[in-house]
């Protein structure tokens, strides 16, 4: 069960909305209850980073790769993932034999926090315009480009 709470001078955290209060109910008085508490992220901000991804995903082309073939969304994952790789925000491990295996860290709300999510955002935006936008003369391109800043 997840629960929007406030923190409260002294420590004490209360439920957010009144609808919540009756969910906590069946807990009892003086128990001890495990619970996981993490900053929560700017969803709107979270939004706009995937519009970021949303409009380089459709500037860049598949066609000449072999993701041609991968329905979109599968297509939109794969090229997530690598524009996150491209901007540093990667975990390298090895194979069993030896091999380098990178992944892209989670951009989840739950693995990154706030500032480190503002900070991979312009990581982003900069492997964008070095990898996917490279030498772009399109005017409106550019504006576009210009609205993520």
């Amino acid at each position: 069960m997840e629960i929007q709470m406030v923190k409260q001078p002294g420590g004490l955290f209360v439920p957010a909305f009144d609808t919540d209060v009756e969910r906590l109910e069946k807990f009892k008085t003086g128990e001890v209850y495990p619970v996981e508490v993490r900053l929560a992220r700017n969803p709107a901000f979270h939004g706009k980073v995937f519009k970021f991804f949303t409009f380089c995903f459709e500037h860049w082309s598949a066609d000449k790769t072999d993701e041609r073939f991968k329905p979109t969304a599968a297509q939109f994952d794969t090229f997530r993932k690598n524009l996150t790789v491209l901007a540093g925000y990667k975990e390298v491990t090895f194979t069993i034999d030896g091999r380098a295996r990178v992944e892209p860290k989670s951009l989840s709300f739950g693995n990154m926090e706030q500032t480190e999510f503002e900070e991979c955002y312009s990581a982003l935006i900069n492997a964008a315009i070095q990898h996917i936008f490279n030498n772009t003369k399109d005017q409106n391109t550019l504006n576009q480009l210009q609205s993520f800043f």
